[in-house]
């Protein structure tokens, strides 16, 4: 992991980067239009101070090149290169998902099916309990990360820690942000 100052640099120049190509392809923007724009920039600079090496970046990437207008924000905050933009293919085969994967997964869920009637008529044990109540949790949390419904559960922790430390980077340099910019409302003789 790197240098969490280094990240937050990063982060803020490819931000504003975002914030200007957005405003520079649209002159009047309702507050809306705004907020998506901030959102947008703010993912995008996120995912690529990552460089494309989680899933969770690419599925941020992914998710916002799905609209013509986003996908020239993307360029140009990652750049130009063939590279960049091969990087932006999202599928769930670089998910870790294979077709055979698949199979084993719908016919364990057949079994399971079948097995249902058997496992009400048997006492329900804490650790039935358990294993539910972790599957629930993490089909929660996989809905919370990007990317997440194609990761595996050791991955998922991975990704989620990583995804964490980026958003962490991301409130603080936007709180930071926001404080100066009320120092300046409030005092803006300073400048």
């Amino acid at each position: 992991m790197r240098n969490p100052s280094s990240l937050k640099q990063e982060f803020l120049k490819k931000w504003i980067k975002g914030l200007q190509i957005c405003s520079a392809t649209k002159k009047k923007m309702s507050i809306i239009e705004r907020k998506k724009a901030i959102k947008l920039s703010a993912d995008i600079a996120m995912a690529s101070t990552r460089k494309s090496s989680t899933y969770w970046s690419h599925a941020l990437l992914a998710n916002a090149s799905k609209d013509d207008t986003n996908k020239i924000i993307i360029e140009n905050i990652l750049g130009n290169d063939d590279n960049s933009s091969k990087r932006l293919i999202f599928n769930k085969a670089s998910m870790g998902i294979s077709m055979s994967q698949k199979g084993i997964i719908r016919s364990k869920k057949i079994v399971k099916k079948s097995c249902k009637i058997s496992r009400r008529a048997r006492k329900i044990s804490p650790n039935i309990i358990a294993k539910q109540l972790v599957k629930k949790k993490t089909q929660v949390l996989k809905s919370l990360v990007p990317g997440g419904e194609y990761m595996d559960d050791a991955s998922l922790i991975k990704e989620t820690l990583d995804y964490i430390i980026s958003l962490r980077v991301q409130v603080d340099v936007m709180r930071h942000l926001a404080n100066n910019a009320s120092l300046e409302i409030n005092d803006p003789k300073k400048s």
